[in-house]
């Protein structure tokens, strides 16, 4: 079987409320490890490659990265707090565990899944979705509503359990 493949694959998402998800995938270029997490709004950004911030008003110097320690130190999630030691070398920054981890205990809680089916569909569309687009010419494709309109009203689930 021969794959196409390219250095590097940019997917740009447009969301309904404005908002827009950039991802890179980029699995064989030569480059110490990194998984380019960068997080920005209107008022700030972080990146995990410098592990620094930069929150408008709030930083100590104007259009300067500070370390983000600090920030997580008091900000961070409770989940990461409790078991970071646990989580880390498991893989993906420790995101591996916390993974495996809320499924286990979403399970033996016979409580709801961390993602359902619905997250699990998007997710696993935006893999096809890209190839497509690159297919014909990088053109912009509809992303696919598997609610049929109910993401609009229905109870956002993934991330939100700080029990595990």
């Amino acid at each position: 079987m021969k794959f196409a493949l390219g250095d590097v694959v940019n997917t740009m998402i447009g969301c309904t409320n404005g908002e827009t998800i950039m991802l890179c995938h980029d699995t064989s270029l030569p480059r110490p490890y990194s998984l380019g997490f960068r997080v920005q709004g209107t008022e700030g950004l972080w990146m995990d490659v410098n592990k620094s911030i930069y929150l408008e008003g709030k930083s100590p110097q104007p259009h300067r990265w500070e370390p983000a320690e600090g920030w997580f130190a008091k900000y961070d999630h409770p989940l990461w707090k409790r078991y970071a030691d646990l989580a880390a070398g498991a893989g993906h920054g420790g995101m591996d565990w916390f993974v495996i981890h809320a499924f286990v205990e979403a399970l033996k809680a016979k409580a709801p899944m961390p993602i359902d089916i619905y997250d699990a569909l998007a997710w696993s569309a935006i893999t096809p979705l890209s190839e497509q687009s690159i297919a014909e010419g990088n053109r912009t494709l509809d992303f696919p509503d598997f609610t049929r309109g109910q993401w609009r009203t229905r109870k956002p689930i993934f991330a939100l359990n700080d029990a595990y």
